[in-house]
């Protein structure tokens, strides 16, 4: 039998003579419940939102995007396409071309971030779902057209409904500006947008979509392209992800980078990470100051018994072994706390993720709060919450028990 854990268990489920104990016993373990399940709730919503953001820039943002290592453009070479195409875990891949842009539509004028697609992008594009106006489509018939995001098309007055066609100018590459003659020195074409999407409020400021003969005679080219878009097939594990990286490095060789979608925006995706770290780490401290409570209960326990101390003394008990039999009570009311706050954290979240009892406000992608629940989550926070338990513990322990010897 371990007797310092009896002891404690004891001491933490009988009944005491001062029902103060009691109370600040309880209030600490509901405390720690408290603390413990917000911790698994807030971190389960943000790992919804954080999924949420992912999934939409996933219209945007292929799984893997080849771009050239030096210089802006480059001519995709066929046996380089069908050998990426053949990569195991790759579904298809599109060649883009982007730059920034000035465009004219109805008296408005600014500046975007045109992207020309290939014609295998405009029949399985994955912005199809994303559109709020009009339809994805870069044709009608032989007549190219553009689709917009909704900040542009806001910032524009642009609308799929009206019959308007947008101007996009651009520097010509083969021709110094002439002060004389401006209009000499710049590149345009003509469409009309088709439809309105909507990702998020960064690309849509910025970004519309058009054909890719369109955006290569705009821009001066014939054959090239600033990059390759890879997407893989629906659920594809990271370490296919990992293993077609390195594929696709073997079959291009080192005139390219191979970004994967953490590379592609890495600031956004730090971001992300930063502020789930910072998330966690203030939800911490807080259950820290929780925690002080146990501190404040154990040491009243400690006044209390300070006959049954010298008790166990007379019968042999050593200092140590009083340390652990106090330390164990004030974890165990930490541990009570911790499986509480879990049990309820864990079913809340869970009920939410599949219910969606609690439902956003306002207009929004989603109907209710995204909840998803990690395993990495519950045990990091019962490591943590545990630890914070168990070093609270330590100090009335140390400094009462050694000082109470007489």
């Amino acid at each position: 039998m371990n007797l310092p854990l009896f002891i404690a268990g004891r001491y933490l489920f009988a009944k005491k003579s001062h029902n103060v104990i009691n109370i600040i016993s309880a209030i600490s373990a509901i405390g720690m419940a408290i603390g413990t399940a917000a911790l698994i709730i807030i971190l389960s919503i943000y790992n919804g939102f954080d999924e949420l953001v992912k999934s939409t820039l996933s219209n945007v943002e292929p799984d893997i995007l080849v771009v050239p290592a030096k210089g802006k453009v480059f001519v995709p070479a066929e046996d380089a396409i069908s050998g990426i195409v053949a990569v195991p875990g790759v579904k298809c891949c599109y060649n883009v071309l982007e730059d920034n842009v000035f465009v004219d539509y109805d008296d408005h004028q600014g500046v975007a971030r045109a992207k020309g697609v290939d014609d295998a992008y405009e029949k399985d594009s994955p912005l199809t779902g994303s559109m709020t106006a009009g339809e994805f489509s870069l044709h009608k018939g032989e007549i190219p057209q553009m689709v917009v995001g909704a900040g542009v098309a806001y910032r524009m007055g642009m609308n799929p409904a009206f019959l308007a066609s947008a101007t996009i100018y651009f520097p010509a590459r083969d021709r110094n500006f002439s002060l004389a003659n401006p209009a000499a020195s710049i590149e345009s074409v003509s469409m009309k947008p088709s439809g309105v999407f909507t990702v998020n409020q960064q690309i849509d400021e910025e970004l519309m979509i058009l054909p890719l003969d369109q955006m290569r005679k705009l821009l001066g080219y014939e054959d090239e392209v600033s990059g390759i878009e890879i997407r893989l097939v629906e659920g594809a594990s990271p370490k296919v992800l990992r293993n077609a990286i390195r594929d696709i490095k073997d079959i291009l060789g080192p005139g390219f980078k191979v970004q994967d979608r953490f590379r592609q925006n890495t600031s956004l995706y730090k971001m992300m990470r930063y502020e789930k770290a910072a998330i966690f780490l203030i939800l911490i401290f807080i259950i820290i100051i929780i925690a002080f409570n146990i501190f404040g209960s154990l040491t009243m326990l400690i006044i209390e018994k300070k006959d049954d101390i010298e008790t166990f003394r007379s019968l042999g008990a050593t200092d140590k072994m009083l340390r652990k039999t106090f330390t164990l009570e004030g974890w165990l009311i930490s541990l009570l706390g911790l499986a509480a706050g879990l049990v309820i954290g864990v079913g809340f979240s869970l009920l939410q993720q599949k219910f969606g009892f609690i439902k956003m406000p306002g207009n929004f992608l989603i109907n209710a709060y995204p909840v998803i629940v990690q395993w990495n989550d519950i045990i990091l926070t019962i490591v943590g919450v545990a630890l914070i338990g168990y070093l609270i513990a330590l100090l009335p322990v140390r400094r009462n028990i050694t000082s109470g010897r007489k």
